[in-house]
């Protein structure tokens, strides 16, 4: 099967591989995963997180083990099964499955997001629920799971700890994330760096439409200056976010950051074949503020030099 096209061009289309924990049905988006291996025996660190089974080096690079039954609170087994190799956000990790039973095709459309009583904002560990013939599929947040067991691997925070008192609040900003947690904590960063005019969605498609309302009641350029979006996100995707705006004669001129784990190269020259004006892995919160100053500073020139 043909992977390649699926969010090259904004179709809003994903490959989720569905795998079993204790006979539960998980998935994982496969723009995260490099290779399926077979268990192997691993190397144990001392004083690891209890769902770190250790490291081991496939072809000379090191890779952390997490035990996903142990993530989620499930008896553990005797060592069999899978090792899924993932990167995102920079890391190489395997996540320790059962059993693997196949890669589905889907639209974000056809992703439930879980309501409040199963993803409470600090403790939820699922993005979207799938209803597939006679069972359901609990897509994992798997950034999530990552961050509670080594919380340096989330947003770097610190990076803004060396920015001035500034006012940025004549820049409305528009943000699409579906996570709760991780949209506080870009809300908060960004406020911290002044950006206090933001306008959060849960994913694409409640963006779009408020974009598509601010078009039609003719105040656009004053109630946004910039989007920011994941790219993982139930309803609509930031791929295929990025191709409305950027296909729009109307909308085109915003800038559209990009802010994803999934930011590898071939993520990021689908991106830029989007028309996405920057693109930034997770974790890199300070240049996503630098970036955020440097195209508001251009679309500023830009309306400047129309007016003259």
């Amino acid at each position: 099967m043909d992977t390649n096209i699926l969010l090259e061009n904004g179709t809003n289309e994903l490959e989720v591989l569905e795998f079993t924990l204790a006979g539960n049905h998980y998935g994982i988006n496969v723009a995260k995963i490099r290779e399926i291996l077979t268990y192997q025996p691993v190397t144990p660190i001392p004083n690891a997180h209890p769902s770190v089974e250790g490291i081991f080096m496939p072809r000379d690079t090191m890779i952390s083990v997490i035990n996903l039954r142990n993530c989620l609170g499930l008896p553990d087994i005797d060592r069999d099964g899978l090792f899924i190799i993932t990167n995102f956000n920079k890391l190489n990790i395997a996540f320790h499955v059962d059993e693997v039973c196949g890669i589905h095709r889907l639209s974000w459309a056809d992703i439930i997001t879980p309501d409040a009583t199963i993803n409470i904002e600090e403790n939820g560990v699922s993005t979207g629920v799938i209803k597939l013939e006679d069972r359901l599929i609990v897509i994992l947040d798997f950034e999530k799971i990552v961050t509670d067991i080594s919380p340096e691997t989330g947003l770097q925070i610190s990076d803004l700890d060396d920015l001035e008192e500034r006012n940025r609040s004549d820049s409305p900003i528009m943000v699409a994330e579906d996570s709760p947690l991780l949209s506080k904590l870009i809300t908060d960063c960004l406020k911290k760096s002044g950006y206090t005019k933001l306008n959060v969605n849960n994913n694409g498609q409640e963006l779009w439409d408020k974009l598509c309302d601010f078009r039609k009641s003719g105040d656009l350029n004053d109630k946004v200056h910039m989007v920011i979006t994941d790219i993982e996100m139930p309803l609509m995707d930031g791929h295929r976010l990025t191709k409305l705006i950027k296909e729009d004669d109307d909308l085109k001129h915003i800038p559209v950051i990009i802010f994803s784990s999934l930011v590898n190269e071939e993520m990021r020259r689908k991106g830029e074949m989007l028309g996405a004006d920057a693109q930034l892995t997770k974790p890199e919160i300070g240049k996503l503020v630098n970036a955020i100053d440097e195209l508001l500073d251009k679309r500023k020139e830009f309306l400047a030099q129309k007016q003259e």
